[in-house]
């Protein structure tokens, strides 16, 4: 806790700024445009809006005798909960919903914050992501990257049946938009249904419903994409188009930080860096017996924290969610012109068919075990076999 303590004192005094500057140039925060001379209101607003994970004390120890805090090594874990929180409110309640102190919320804000409780019943937990990452080579306690955290929401995701993610986290660098379009109109059911037989099963399967009453069954997507933007300091030719990232309406921003210091990049203003800190030790919050959440500590209540971007870790994972097929047709349509207008070295590539040299694309689907822990991580590292056999061979 001493140590937590003094993290937090050098965060505050190298990173945060408490007021925003007098300017005319806009801030975007997660796809919306904000003007600071106008607007500041509804600026202060948006980002408070957004759930906001930290440290926690006094939880059930983590496999029943592991740690019962994470202050001190849990913070890109609350980070991926964060981005991942984001993309449930896009899911369920929309970009634009608005957090109040003290209005009533609908049942779906609720579930979603019940998702993230520090229990291990619940899908997106500390206890499940760091189990979850004994199958990714971390010990329990030890700080996760970008990466590391992307690939644990890949798999946590498959046994979330209410929200019905597709997660896709891309490799080398590269977007495949035929693994995606294959994920996520694939039957939630069995790997083993023909694709053939897929589509004459989509409106059946379909869970989402378009403005026509429609069964789509496309799955909604969370797109990550793990990036080295440098060697040991971010290449400042990335930089325009990591800005442009935040613009897009199907952002849910970025994870990084510094080494060993991660935080969750909500947007920017000129060249700073927009961000929710994790490095904050709260005490454990638990659901009322009725359901609902006493959620004023999961709302970042105060100016948010900037960052010059040339100090960001190289290391990143950009984050996107799609909803319907069309926004991944936009999302798509926006890299082409944005980012990969850049004719020397890009940020990632976005391809259209599965690269011939790479082992066949599998949509993962949910193991068939009843059990959490050590016998479901088992389980589902056979999944990824694939993979990681790939990314040993590209190493």
């Amino acid at each position: 806790s001493v140590l937590s303590r003094y993290e937090n004192q050098i965060t505050i005094l190298s990173d945060y700024l408490e007021e925003f500057p007098e300017t005319d140039e806009p801030v975007w925060i997660l796809g919306r445009q904000h003007h600071l001379n106008t607007d500041k209101s509804k600026l202060l607003l948006d980002i408070s809006a957004r759930l906001w994970f930290t440290y926690r004390r006094k939880f059930s120890p983590i496999g029943g005798t592991g740690p019962s805090s994470d202050a001190g090594w849990g913070c890109m874990l609350r980070c991926g909960q964060m981005m991942l929180a984001q993309a449930l409110i896009c899911r369920h309640l929309g970009r634009d919903w608005q957090w109040e102190k003290h209005k009533k919320q609908p049942e779906e804000y609720h579930r979603i914050l019940r998702c993230f409780l520090d229990r291990k019943d619940c899908c997106y937990s500390i206890h499940q992501m760091a189990q979850m990452g004994v199958g990714e080579g971390k010990s329990i306690g030890e700080w996760f990257g970008p990466n590391t955290v992307a690939q644990v929401l890949k798999k946590l995701a498959l046994f979330d049946e209410w929200n019905s993610l597709a997660v896709y986290v891309s490799m080398d660098n590269t977007v495949v938009i035929e693994d995606i379009k294959k994920m996520c109109w694939s039957p939630a059911q069995s790997s083993s249904v023909a694709h053939s037989s897929a589509h004459l099963h989509r409106s059946a399967l379909g869970r989402n419903r378009n403005t026509a009453g429609l069964c789509t069954g496309w799955k909604p997507l969370l797109l990550i994409i793990p990036l080295r933007l440098g060697i040991n300091h971010i290449n400042p030719v990335y930089i325009d188009a990591f800005k442009e990232c935040f613009k897009m309406p199907q952002s849910l921003g970025a994870l990084g930080g510094k080494p060993n210091n991660a935080y969750y990049f909500i947007g920017f203003l000129g060249n700073e860096l927009i961000y929710l800190d994790p490095h904050t030790t709260q005490s454990f919050v638990d659901s009322e017996e009725n359901g609902t959440v006493d959620d004023e500590s999961f709302h970042c209540q105060q100016a948010p924290h900037r960052m010059k971007i040339m100090n960001l870790d190289p290391s990143v994972a950009l984050g996107f969610f799609c909803k319907e097929e069309c926004d991944f047709d936009n999302w798509c349509s926006l890299v082409q012109k944005e980012i990969l207008k850049q004719q020397s070295l890009r940020m990632f590539e976005l391809v259209q068919k599965h690269p011939p040299h790479w082992p066949p694309f599998i949509p993962p689907t949910k193991p068939e075990v009843t059990t959490t822990g050590a016998e479901l991580i088992e389980s589902t590292d056979k999944l990824f076999e694939l993979e990681e056999e790939f990314e040993i061979l590209s190493v």
